[in-house]
């Protein structure tokens, strides 16, 4: 049969490595049928097909976010955009928000990041001179602290009788009064009582969302939010709407539920299934709660917050493992990444001694932001997935050199797992960052932001990879990750045609004009999703 698209006189990267790089694509149905030379492929197509000239253009096989919260992205978008150098900014938006607000009504927003301004932490009060009327809410560009008012702490019942909850912290000031600031499991004080969109309305701003994720060249994401994000991303799928490939997750509170359905990673179709199971080790560097070995730079009695200790990740682990459930593990410090890696050499024992190899259970530490130097080998040798975000690098750079010194030339380490035999699979843990994944490849390959800054070789350049070893993490490493390297991944016939066309070759570009390449189509399963006019 002919195909229906014969993509022609392009530069077209299939990562195959029998393959190499072709001229052209024919895709059939929800497949690539062929690819190889323009002749061959234009021998293929009737006069039905239609022949796209990519004008040399380079295509690429679609790309994965490997990790990001997709629920939390849709809604940043309908919120204040709280990512501002300025805290006087941020507060003038509060203020605008309020007064075209009822009083009363929830005001919410994401992105702030208290190194940004002056380094301290904001008070309820500031809040509250601006929206006394309103209850605010504010998460953190790292998503593990929230800024809030008082309002909001009445509203969540907290005051100065409240306990810190487990995993928690609420900020306090010197007469043990709440501050405004509530970190990691405390902030669920809060967002707990903030009233919850209907999952039609949900389904709703994430279909919205998954048009800007096309838009920068993604097919697919690693989700890592909660039960109506599953609940929304379902009814996407069942009304024929989700056109992004979803790997979800699951927390692991829910393991009990899990395991008493019998669920398995994996289980579901090419558009929407079971992930892994995702435990939180620690915290985050923003918030200082990511959990080390040694103390923080300058606060010697600050090692950061155990959010679940090496007990408690084993019981669960050994559990989830043994019903054919893959491990998903938050580490950001170096001791949350050491004590997942002691777990996780553990659980390998355990499978080896059932006679289950390591690929048939692809365990994943997410992050994996700073390591000890004892611990470089481990995740190749353990054959774990290096589940990183390299826009986090050029994001925290100057955060990590102030807070960790020289433990910082271990941090975000790429090169090293890669050279360890780690698969890396990349993604953006957005909305923490942007969800662009070329701003992550320009990241990977540059170790600097866009500006150029912090000089000319880069953050700790010894860690740059190349631009193939960065897009691989994005499309074979993020596949290899879901079990779904036979599917996607590459451009091979046979495979479903997830691809995209950007405007430059970025193989061939100056470095550092990699972030600014723009994705002309994004086509998902054999379906333009967006297509820019000069690819008719």
């Amino acid at each position: 049969m002919p195909p229906e698209f014969a993509l022609v006189n392009g530069r077209i990267r299939t990562l195959d490595a029998q393959i190499g790089a072709v001229q052209a694509l024919a895709v059939r149905g929800e497949r690539i049928s062929a690819a190889g030379t323009d002749d061959e492929i234009a021998a293929l197509a009737d006069a039905h097909t239609e022949v796209i000239d990519l004008r040399g253009r380079l295509v690429l096989p679609g790309l994965t976010d490997a990790h990001c919260h997709f629920e939390q992205f849709a809604r940043t978008r309908t919120q204040i955009d709280a990512g501002q150098t300025s805290k006087q900014r941020v507060l003038e938006m509060v203020a605008e928000r309020a007064a075209a607000t009822p009083s009363g009504e929830w005001i919410s927003g994401h992105g702030w990041n208290q190194t940004d301004w002056d380094g301290e932490f904001p008070t309820a009060a500031e809040l509250d001179a601006v929206a006394p009327e309103h209850v605010v809410f504010l998460t953190a560009r790292s998503l593990h602290m929230a800024w809030v008012n008082s309002l909001a702490l009445r509203r969540a019942r907290v005051d100065s009788d409240s306990a810190d909850p487990p995993g928690g912290r609420i900020g306090r000031d010197a007469s043990g009064t709440p501050s405004g600031c509530l970190f990691e499991t405390a902030i669920d004080l809060v967002s707990a009582v903030i009233p919850e969109p209907t999952v039609a309305e949900l389904a709703a701003m994430m279909e919205a969302a998954q048009r800007a994720a096309w838009r920068v060249g993604l097919t697919g994401l690693h989700d890592y939010d909660r039960r109506s994000a599953f609940l929304a991303l379902q009814q996407l799928r069942s009304e024929g709407k989700l056109g992004l490939r979803v790997v979800k997750n699951i927390p692991v509170e829910l393991l009990d539920e899990t395991l008493a359905l019998g669920l398995r990673s994996g289980f579901g179709d090419d558009w929407l299934r079971i992930g892994g199971i995702k435990v939180f080790m620690d915290g985050a560097l923003g918030p200082r709660t990511a959990s080390m070995i040694s103390p923080y730079e300058n606060e010697s009695g600050n090692y950061g917050m155990v959010v679940t200790d090496k007990e408690q990740l084993f019981e669960c682990a050994s559990r989830a493992s043994a019903n054919e459930m893959a491990m998903t593990v938050h580490a950001i410090g170096d001791r949350a990444n050491h004590d997942a890696l002691d777990v996780l050499a553990q659980l390998r024992r355990e499978e080896a001694a059932r006679g289950q190899p390591p690929a048939a259970r692809r365990h994943r530490i997410e992050h994996v932001q700073l390591l000890h130097p004892d611990d470089y080998q481990r995740l190749g040798a353990l054959q774990l997935i290096a589940s990183m975000q390299p826009i986090h690098a050029t994001a925290d750079m100057f955060m990590a050199d102030r807070h960790w010194g020289a433990r910082a030339a271990g941090a975000y380490a790429w090169r090293t797992q890669l050279s360890a035999g780690a698969t890396l699979a990349f993604g953006s843990d957005a909305p923490v960052e942007s969800i662009n994944p070329v701003e992550g490849i320009h990241a990977a390959v540059t170790r600097k932001r866009a500006d150029g800054t912090p000089g000319p070789d880069g953050w700790f350049p010894q860690q740059r990879l190349s631009v193939e070893e960065a897009v691989r993490a994005y499309t074979l490493g993020s596949a290899y990750a879901a079990h779904q390297e036979e599917q996607l991944g590459t451009l091979q016939p046979g495979k479903l045609a997830d691809l995209i066309v950007l405007d430059r070759d970025i193989f061939r570009c100056d470095p550092m004009e990699i972030h600014a390449a723009s994705v002309l189509g994004t086509m998902v399963g054999g379906e333009w999703k967006q297509r820019a006019p000069e690819l008719s």
